[in-house]
């Protein structure tokens, strides 16, 4: 009985690494729209038809918390604060890339009516169109 001898193999088999990796990005799209991004804010209950949006994807948030701060959200980015003076500024640029977006405002019930009236007015003077205002339906 003769033996032969074998060489050693010098290739990696990639196959189980192309499977981990596979699911991975299946988890990992899966999991990522469900994380929270934002802040806490407590919207007022209303009891009241939603506004039929055709195109979600076609909005710009502006959020102010309960510490009177301000931050500007557009849907599949991170939210950023930024102070009222900044916001039109930011706002005309967004509009002037597409000037038919809805601008919506998301304010905590805690906070001063008057801080709502502001922005509006800075919101309308950037050139916004159409700024609607986010409410939660009541708990029932």
């Amino acid at each position: 009985m003769s033996r032969t001898k074998r060489k050693p193999m010098a290739q990696i088999n990639v196959v189980p690494y192309i499977d981990v990796m596979l699911v991975l990005l299946i988890i990992f799209m899966v999991t990522s729209p469900m994380i929270p991004q934002g802040e806490k804010i407590d919207l007022p209950d209303l009891t009241s038809e939603a506004l039929p949006i055709s195109d979600i994807s076609e909005h710009v948030t502006v959020q102010i918390n309960a510490q009177n701060e301000y931050s500007i959200q557009r849907p599949g980015k991170e939210p950023f604060k930024e102070d009222l003076d900044l916001i039109g500024v930011h706002i005309t640029k967004i509009i002037t890339q597409n000037p038919d977006i809805l601008v919506l405002i998301r304010a905590d019930e805690s906070i001063n009516y008057g801080l709502v009236m502001e922005l509006i007015g800075v919101l309308k003077a950037a050139g916004a169109v159409s700024v609607g205002l986010e409410t939660e339906a009541p708990a029932q």
